[in-house]
């Protein structure tokens, strides 16, 4: 995308494409992106451990708590709180995910295993993901940094280049044994090559878009279209493979879209001062005349 100038993920989001100069940042630029780009190694490395440790079924549900987490991390991190109503839909939203991983055993019961990796490592990603959301956020405002970065785009590629770096200790770590076979399986298997590159550019697009919908959004609203992804990638797999949805994805997948759109309808407490200014600015519409303190805020 820097090669040629423009940048055509955008059209993905029904946009027309955008200009794709190269970033024009300093070492103290990627320095005050070490946070976000260690988050957003951290989420993704851990979101796999969560799915792969125990029950993906189990992992999915740990993993939906995300906009709890982000909730939570914005209000107390970052002094960025929702209204007690968005509060109220988020359980509603996790709840509806959780019922749709559900599957019936032999005895028509429903069982999770239980797995104290998969809830660490999951209970970590969301933390993380919070945290990556957040910092996201501060990337795209900061004045002279935003300006630096040049776009969405350049965000997100400086995020998972510095990401990379970091996460090859964690690789060598846990996997670097397994390198030999690594290699081996890439040089013998043309279907596994397909799959990592696929998997990769589909990886990058998806990571691409939910930045560029954070921009226009925020953390915990980012987190929340998130966690409905789950429920809603269940129905149009069913249409696009044309396979039948369990009652428990039908019940599941229905409550968790109906709660975002419940979520997305619903508006923040503006805060004190804003809320006083537009007190101010009605009043003196209607020709009243304004406190001296409405003044001060005016």
């Amino acid at each position: 995308m820097w090669i040629v100038g423009y940048n055509p993920a955008t059209m993905l989001g029904l946009q027309m494409p955008t200009k794709h100069s190269l970033p024009k940042i300093t070492m103290g630029d990627i320095g005050s992106m070490m946070t976000l780009s260690i988050a957003f190694a951290a989420t993704h490395t851990l979101g796999v451990i969560a799915l792969t440790a125990g029950s993906p079924a189990f992992g999915q549900i740990v993993k939906a708590a995300e906009p709890v987490f982000a909730a939570v991390v914005n209000t107390f991190i970052y002094s960025k709180t929702i209204s007690a109503s968005k509060w109220l839909v988020l359980p509603v939203i996790v709840g509806g995910v959780a019922i749709s991983t559900l599957k019936p055993n032999a005895t028509g019961g429903y069982s999770v295993d239980y797995d104290m990796t998969a809830l660490v490592a999951g209970g970590i990603c969301n933390v993380a993901a919070a945290f990556k959301g957040s910092e996201n956020a501060k990337a795209l405002e900061k004045p002279g940094l935003k300006e630096r970065l040049g776009g969405v785009g350049n965000t997100f590629a400086l995020t998972i280049m510095i990401g990379f770096v970091v996460s090859l200790p964690a690789m060598v770590a846990l996997e670097g044994g397994k390198w030999s076979e690594f290699i081996a399986l890439v040089s013998k298997s043309a279907e596994f090559r397909y799959n990592v590159i696929a998997s990769g550019i589909a990886f990058y697009l998806y990571n691409e878009l939910a930045t560029m919908t954070l921009s226009q959004t925020g953390a915990v609203t980012a987190s929340v279209a998130n966690t409905a992804k789950r429920a809603i990638v269940l129905v149009g797999m069913a249409i696009a493979l044309g396979k039948p949805l369990r009652f428990e994805e039908k019940v599941g997948a229905t409550v968790a879209i109906c709660a975002v759109l419940v979520y997305s309808l619903l508006k923040d407490k503006p805060k004190a001062k804003a809320a006083k200014k537009e007190a101010a600015l009605e009043k003196e519409a209607l020709g009243v005349a304004p406190t001296p303190e409405a003044k001060k805020v005016m």
